[in-house]
Parts: C-alpha cells; structure tokens; sequence
C-alpha cells in the first residue's frame, strides 16, 4: 500500500493556518474569580457618533461590498484622542477589514486596539481570538498560537474549538507531539458533543511520525465513536494492513464493505487482496467480477489477470480459461493465449484449446514444446488421432517436453490402431 491518504476536516470562523506557541506546555488560563476585575468603559460622545455613522453605513445592503469600504471610510476618518476612544477604533477597523478578508491590515489594527490593554472585557478577549483566528488564515502559525495562549490565559476558558486550532497549528509546524495533548484537551472540552477533528489530528500527528500502531489506535477509538464515518473505516483497515495485521484488516473492510461504505476502485481492489491473501480466493473472483462488470473497477488487461487468476486459485476452471481468452484478445500476448489454451483443456474443452495453444505457438513462446504436447493430448480426446500423432511428434523435438511426449507416442499409436484408424 502507498502512502495513505489522510484527510483534515478543520471547522472553525476562519479557515487554518500554520505555525506554534513557545516551547512551554499550554495552560488553561487563570480562572474568572482570580482575575482583577476589568473596569468597564465606553466611547466618548463625539467618538460614539463618528462610529455610530460608520456602523449605519456598514448595515446598508450593498451586493458589491461597498458598504464595507464605506463604513472603513468614515471610521479611518475618526480623529480618537482618549486611549479608550483610539483602542475601540482601531477594533472596530480591525473588524471591518476581517469582514474584507484583509486579513493583513485586521491583524495591524486588532493588535493596535489590544497593545494599550485597555478594551473591555468582551472586546479584548473576541479580539485575541479573532487575532488567532486570522493569523492562522494567512498561515501566520506561530503568531496564532501566541494569541489563542493569550486568549486562554485572558479568559480562563478552554474551547475545544479553540484546541483544535492549536493542534492544526502545530502539526503545520511540524510540531507533531504537541499535537496529541491539544488534541486530548479538545476532546476532552467536547465530551458527549463529540467531534470528528481531534482524533483526525491525532492521527496525522502519529502517521507523520510513523507510529503506525498508535494510529491504529486512534481509529480504533474513532470507528466506535464515529461508526457512520466511511473513511475511518477504510483508513482502519489501511493502518492494520501497515503493521501486518491483515486478518484485521480483511474483518474490518469486509464489515465496511457489509455497510455500503466500499464504492472506489481502490477499496474494492484492497479487499479483494485481503481476501486473496486469506486464501478465500472465489469471494476475491465474485467481488472483482462484480465491480468489474459495474465499471468500478476498469476492464483493463491488470484487473482482468487478476480476476482470471482469482477464479483460477478458486478451482473454477471454465471462469478462468474465459478471462484469460478476453484477456488474450485485449492484449495479444501469446502468455495469456497459452495460459487459456491450457485450462481450456484442463477443462476438457479440447477444440477451444486447440485453437488458443496455436495462437500462442503463432505469437511465439519459450515453452513451444510443451504446448505441441498438449495439442497433441486435445486431438488425442478429440478422437483425432492422427492430428494427435502430428502434434507429439513436434513435442518430441523439444528436450523440454520429449520426455512426456515419448509415453505418449506409442499410446496414441495404440489407440489409433485398436479403433482401426490410420495415422
């Protein structure tokens, strides 16, 4: 199996980004109580009015986003002089370029408003949020863990959301052992209100480590939690393939296969593998056939060899010699024409083989001797015993096959005689 594919789901008010904290272990913040308590403030009259403007012209509806630019306007035109009035402005801009998706000129301003530490309770810890959350938009990793710390430590909140986050950042950083606590801590938060998020980072943490077996584990965890999800189930029977653990991994994707979650190639190839390997070679032939003939999984010369070989190991000779024979037509090759022309006879279809062993003769093969000799063995029970006697005499020529063809000589000669044929 080739690298496996692992996907993240990041959820979240702004998308991620990359870069970590400091080295130190992250500590939920001080609690309310032990906290000075914030003194709360508000704009000055002539300030409020400036900004009351903006923020009506930013509630008018403009499809083209106007609204915003002009609402950026009017406040960029505020000339604040108490600390509060500038540190309230410079939040209020930062927000109005977030809402622009200026993330660079959110960043410069947010900042602004929170360096004086002076915004209001509430103000001040959306900011330091909303800072994280930006800086992780423009991949600013480092910076975002530094905000959501200082969030955390402000607040003395823990956010499962807000974990998840710092584990996305980390990993970006490839910081991948910092990413398991985060991601605990996230579960943890979350509870009964489960999420998919953390044990998706969890697992990308341990596979970029190699630690096959600990992201064994984790999807261990998340099947049971999460059973409606497909992918866990396929990446479970993935992982255990990868620490060889393979009747496993063929129970789990058999019982992903049993819920409907199996419909790509790939999965479909996989477990017919799996089952291959297991030596349960007639479900391998009847899944492959199945997908085969749907189009899943291409009619193409690979997948028709191993759906001929499948039924082949399950004894289902007739199946086989037919897959070989398409396969023979798809690709001309004279190895498929004997291998059908062989079965062919082994299954006592002695025209048809006749017919295949001389085409694979005519493309040209190395073991040409063997093959004569087994013309020879389908004219012979085809009652055609000159065309037999034909046939073991060019076997005869062969040091590879004049050995079996020397017994069958003189039986067909003696056959030939008892039924009063000429040869």
């Amino acid at each position: 199996m080739n690298k496996i594919f692992i996907s993240i789901l990041i959820i979240g008010s702004v998308t991620i980004a990359h870069l970590p904290l400091s080295s130190t272990a992250y500590a939920v913040g001080a609690e309310p109580s032990e906290r000075a308590e914030r003194k709360t403030q508000l704009v000055g009259p002539s300030v409020g009015k400036k900004v009351a403007k903006a923020f009506e012209a930013y509630g008018v509806e403009a499809e083209d986003g106007s609204n915003i630019d002009n609402a950026l306007f009017l406040l960029l035109e505020i000339n604040a002089k108490k600390d509060y009035d500038i540190a309230f402005l410079d939040r209020f801009i930062g927000v109005m370029y977030a809402q622009k998706s200026d993330e660079k000129n959110a960043i410069i301003y947010l900042n602004k408003a929170l360096a004086p530490d002076i915004l209001n309770e509430k103000e001040h810890a959306d900011s330091l949020k909303l800072v994280g959350d930006l800086q992780m938009q423009v991949q600013g990793y480092k910076e975002a863990l530094v905000a959501y710390d200082a969030w955390m430590k402000f607040t003395g909140e823990s956010d499962g959301n807000v974990w998840i986050k710092i584990a996305q950042a980390n990993l970006e950083l490839k910081q991948y052992a910092k990413v398991i606590p985060a991601a605990d801590n996230a579960i943890a938060v979350f509870g009964d209100k489960k999420n998919q998020n953390p044990h998706v980072l969890k697992l990308n943490s341990y596979y970029e480590r190699k630690m096959f077996k600990e992201c064994v584990d984790v999807l261990e965890t998340a099947v049971q939690l999460f059973p409606e999800v497909k992918l866990f189930w396929t990446q479970l029977a993935s992982f255990y393939a990868m620490v060889e653990d393979y009747p496993k991994s063929l129970e789990t994707l058999d019982l992903a296969y049993k819920q409907g979650f199996l419909d790509k190639e790939n999965e479909i190839k996989m477990l017919a593998n799996l089952y291959a390997q297991s030596r349960i070679p007639h479900k391998a032939a009847v899944l492959l056939e199945k997908y085969i003939d749907s189009g899943v999984v291409p009619r193409d010369d690979k997948n028709l060899f191993t759906l001929a070989n499948s039924w082949h190991a399950a004894q289902h000779i007739g199946k086989a010699a037919a897959y070989y024979g398409e396969l023979a037509k798809m690709t001309n090759l004279s190895k498929h024409y004997s291998k059908q022309g062989m079965l062919l006879n082994q299954d006592e279809q002695f025209a048809k083989a006749i017919v295949a062993l001389k085409k694979a003769i005519e493309l040209g093969v190395s073991n040409e001797g063997r093959l004569n000799q087994s013309i020879a063995e389908s004219y012979f029970y085809l009652e055609n015993y000159k065309q037999a006697n034909v046939y073991v005499q060019k076997a005869l020529k062969d040091p590879k096959s004049r050995r079996t063809a020397k017994g069958w000589v003189s039986y067909i000669k003696d056959t030939a005689a008892r039924k009063k044929v000429s040869i």
